[in-house]
């Protein structure tokens, strides 16, 4: 196939053009005239000059192609420019869709987020079926990607052949914006290491992209499939961090509500803290899920926390962040 991507320069978009070529595929990625693309510069895409924001750009891009891999989003967790989210993810996702439904069987992965699911105070594990219920606004990128999921199935359902596919917390070799690496970092450097009473569910990126294709390929349109691993504690995740690295480190749980208090007043007074604070609304929650429709409907099975995080840290310390 010749599959459009918006976002393959990115750190997951950069390994599924990478998937995509090596099955013998042709990838045609969407780039502005600023994107960085040296993760994928070794690799023979085709580009198109262009962006999210702008429909034109995608409907030229689009034809002439068998398909689209959405993954278009802004990086980093500081979210100061939320006019800025929402017209990447939302918009980004309908004018993706628009385009698509001018074409004859045009297949569209839209690439969410386990944070578009739902989330809990405590442990508690979520599948396809949840209904989001989030009502902090302070999880701007979460309602951002429920209301692209939201796009996508109104698409769905005025014919559009579009899946959805839902990472977790994406860790992996090449994340050289520090997105889910910077947790790492500072649980490997941290004394003491603060941890919330919350959890996650972590993904390696390798799975993440061959669950993307898989989707592609046979997913079903109308359908979301969660593509994530192990379910850990942020405490938990921090200690698996100390083991693999040889360290020894007091852990101290900082109350929830303490920890968000600190957060809001950083984010408002742009105070400086020893962690970032807009990862606190999202570390003070239980993101836990369950991939079993991904394994069965995809074929695609996950690597174990141990299995993500290692190379992760490693690829840390090689490129000396560590």
């Amino acid at each position: 196939m010749r599959v459009f991507i918006t976002g393959g320069n990115g750190f997951i978009g950069s390994v599924v053009v990478r998937a995509l070529i090596g099955l013998g595929h042709r990838a045609l990625c969407l780039v502005r005239d600023t994107s960085r693309t040296d993760r994928i510069d070794d690799l023979p895409f085709e580009r198109a000059r262009g962006d999210v924001r702008d429909p034109a750009s995608v409907r030229a891009a689009m034809r002439g192609c068998d398909a689209t891999i959405h993954l278009a989003a802004p990086g980093g967790w500081d979210p100061d420019d939320r006019a800025l989210v929402d017209t990447v993810i939302v918009d980004g996702a309908r004018h993706v869709l628009v385009a698509a439904s001018e074409l004859v069987g045009h297949r569209v992965v839209v690439v969410s987020s386990t944070a578009a699911i739902d989330a809990s105070d405590s442990p508690r594990v979520f599948d396809e079926t949840a209904a989001f219920s989030l009502r902090d606004r302070s999880l701007v990128y979460a309602h951002a990607k429920h209301r692209a999921e939201c796009v996508a199935l109104e698409a769905h359902a005025r014919g559009v052949p579009v899946i959805i596919v839902s990472p977790a917390e994406v860790y992996g070799p090449g994340d050289t914006a520090l997105t889910t690496a910077g947790n790492l970092v500072d649980f490997a450097t941290a004394w003491p290491v603060l941890v919330c009473d919350g959890g996650t569910s972590i993904v390696h990126v390798d799975d993440v992209a061959l669950g993307i294709i898989a989707a592609l390929e046979r997913g079903r349109s109308g359908e979301r499939y969660i593509l994530g691993g192990d379910n850990l504690s942020i405490r938990a995740l921090a200690e698996l961090v100390l083991s693999i690295r040889g360290r020894r480190a007091p852990i101290v749980t900082v109350p929830n509500g303490l920890g968000r208090l600190v957060s809001r007043i950083s984010v408002a007074f742009r105070v400086p803290l020893p962690f970032n604070p807009h990862v606190v609304p999202y570390a003070t929650r239980y993101w836990f899920v369950d991939n079993a429709k991904a394994r069965r409907e995809l074929g695609i099975e996950f690597r174990g926390a141990r299995a993500t995080i290692e190379p992760t840290i490693r690829w840390l310390e090689g490129e000396g962040y560590l």
